[in-house]
């Protein structure tokens, strides 16, 4: 990798990458702090950590097959600083109010708000979700946080290459996509997965996951942050920061997961705590894919739509659904 980007004596030189080291240090100490009272919390500290180890052997893992790869200068892709400003703001303000009134209207609809996953995905359900609550779920983060801020910025003359959404070596591309795939399905595989169900289920469960992931947060996500937002932090900042906004940002848009609770500082801190600790670690990966490549897809079908949303999530549709 080019030292505009990438290579080890260009790392040693970043003060953001301590910063960062000793932001997740300290949210490392604040999950033990917790665990005093919620035991539950060493072990997500653990896991968390145990999981950042591995997602930097993928990054080892992608910048081995894409050494030869120029690495994309993303900042090229953004507006002029006061716009790319501007329209990093907006895009916040949007999500912020979107995420909000999502809270509302699911806690008035269906007693718990929408947020960017469903209930039970990744961590176990507390609840089961009614058909209508998971199609209402997937429909207004695809509208709302997908298909809009993609329309409105390609009406205002983006192109599909401005926007990380085109891939510059296919071929390439493919190829990290089918190695990340494989090894992220196979850590999949060491807890409950999808080949713990029936045929039926797998088929049916499988596939109808897929779809309403990909609309209710694998698109969202991948528009809000790693097309519109990830282009105009490389604008604003230096390489490593705006790659650190971009992890950074996956879990910000989390926030109102399903048992987030805001209503005391105790509770506020509980839930930011559990939100950064779970989500970081695989918005370094995001980023890390879509900086490297220039190609938000890549993230998507090597890191999200199928592992762990079809491979661990669709026993949660199967639930939902009550496919036998």
């Amino acid at each position: 990798m080019s030292e505009r980007f990438g290579g080890i004596g260009w790392l040693v030189r970043q003060r953001a990458l301590y910063v960062a080291i000793l932001l997740w240090l300290l949210l490392c100490g604040a999950g033990l702090l917790i665990s005093r009272h919620t035991p539950s919390y060493r072990g997500l500290v653990v896991g968390s950590s145990r999981y950042l180890v591995l997602v930097v052997l993928m990054f080892g893992l992608v910048a081995l097959l894409t050494r030869k790869r120029p690495v994309p200068d993303l900042a090229l892709r953004a507006p002029e600083g006061s716009i790319a400003r501007r329209e990093t703001l907006a895009m916040w303000a949007y999500v912020a109010v979107v995420m909000v009134a999502g809270r509302l209207i699911g806690q008035h609809l269906f007693g718990e708000g929408i947020a960017m996953h469903l209930n039970g995905s990744l961590v176990g359900a507390t609840r089961v979700q009614s058909p209508t609550e998971v199609y209402t779920w997937a429909a207004y983060n695809g509208i709302l946080l997908a298909l809009i801020p993609y329309v409105v910025f390609r009406m205002r003359g983006y192109s599909n290459q401005q926007l990380n959404l085109k891939s510059a070596n296919l071929k390439s591309d493919v190829l990290v996509i089918a190695v990340v795939l494989a090894f992220s399905a196979g850590m999949d595989m060491m807890g409950p997965n999808i080949f713990q169900l029936t045929r039926h289920q797998q088929l049916v469960g499988g596939l109808l996951s897929f779809w309403l992931h990909l609309f209710g947060t694998d698109l969202p996500v991948m528009i809000v942050i790693y097309s519109i937002l990830m282009p105009r932090y490389f604008k604003l900042f230096s390489p490593m920061t705006a790659y650190l906004l971009g992890a950074v940002s996956y879990p910000t848009m989390h926030i109102f997961e399903s048992g987030t609770r805001y209503d005391s500082i105790l509770a506020t801190a509980l839930s930011l705590t559990f939100v950064y600790l779970l989500f970081t670690p695989a918005g370094l990966m995001k980023s890390f894919l879509t900086c490297r490549t220039g190609n938000a897809w890549v993230h998507v079908w090597a890191y999200h739509a199928i592992s762990p949303h079809v491979t661990v999530d669709t026993r949660l549709i199967v639930s939902d659904f009550k496919i036998k």
